[in-house]
């Protein structure tokens, strides 16, 4: 297939490019600056440098294309995460920049679009399991998303094929707050985002940018991409710990996160959630099945 990517530079973006040439298909990539431009180059892409919201460009340079994949993302960094305004941005990308997408991917004829989203939508469920039937929650922080797997909604009900895939949290080579929260156990501090016997349901890396690719397969509907064996806090704060070599003194914040409202709802509810559905749809499978495993597997990678 011939494939256009948004957030080809990003976490998830540098990881799904190269598995999706690996696949064998045609990649296009939206780059901003010309040194992204030349990094896509070397992953095996074809960059285009435009705006993610002119829908003139995006749909001149979506012709002759079989799919889009909406990666485009922006989320602010662990130390503002509680900011309602660090977030805006993110918003408008999840928001404004999937609408020009879709509007885009429509008028240049393209059959199918995969959309990135979170898991982090579903409701606090304690210990039960979370499939995508589970009506998501809304608060703040899920508007971004939630306009987005509308406008993935909305690509389906105009005739093409809206796959939207609700990931877990990153962790693996690349990501993020995967790296700031190891950096933070190189000095003994473990993150515990809620009550330690709650459950996070995460991803590696890897494991993500290969769903993209399967994902050129799977029905019109919404999927889950998480590891097999969601972790409980504990379970994952000692994951960190073992990834950076080090015994935890304090395990933070804990409980305490529930006291945050809605600024830490996102990370301190329990989510126990399933990829059954995807992987039946697909035939995916996670090469890391549990971050229990896939964190000391990769602590060499993350580490400065």
């Amino acid at each position: 297939m011939k494939v256009f990517v948004t957030g080809a530079t990003g976490a998830l973006g540098s990881h799904a490019v190269p598995a999706l040439v690996a696949a064998g298909h045609s990649v296009t990539a939206l780059a901003r600056t010309p040194r992204k431009a030349a990094a896509l180059t070397e992953q095996g892409a074809t960059p285009v440098q435009l705006s993610l919201f002119d829908r003139a460009a995006l749909t001149d340079a979506m012709k002759q294309h079989d799919a889009v994949a909406n990666l485009a993302t922006a989320l602010p960094s662990m130390a503002k995460f509680m900011s309602t305004n660090a977030h805006k941005y993110n918003e408008h990308i999840r928001a404004d920049g999937s609408a020009a997408v879709v509007d885009a991917a429509l008028a240049a004829g393209v059959g199918r679009l995969i959309q990135e989203s979170v898991a982090m939508l579903y409701p606090d469920r304690g210990a039960n399991w979370v499939n995508e039937d589970v009506p998501v929650d809304n608060y703040p922080m899920t508007r971004g998303n939630l306009a987005a797997e509308a406008n993935a909604r909305r690509f389906t009900a105009e005739g093409g094929t809206g796959v939207i895939l609700r990931f877990g949290w990153f962790y693996g080579p690349g990501a993020a707050h995967a790296e700031q929260m190891l950096a933070q156990a190189r000095y003994h501090v473990g993150m515990m985002p809620g009550p330690p016997d709650g459950y996070l349901s995460v991803i590696h890396m890897a494991d993500a940018g290969s769903a993209v690719a399967a994902a050129l397969t799977a029905p019109a509907g919404t999927y889950n991409v998480v590891d097999d064996e969601p972790l409980t806090k504990r379970e994952f704060t000692d994951a960190l710990g073992r990834a950076a070599g080090r015994k935890l003194w304090l395990r933070v914040p804990g409980r305490a996160a529930l006291l945050f409202g809605d600024r830490l709802t996102s990370l301190s509810r329990s989510l126990r959630v399933s990829n059954a559905r995807f992987r039946e749809a697909t035939g995916w499978a996670p090469s890391y099945p549990s971050a229990r495993e896939g964190w000391p597997a990769t602590a060499s990678d993350l580490r400065s």
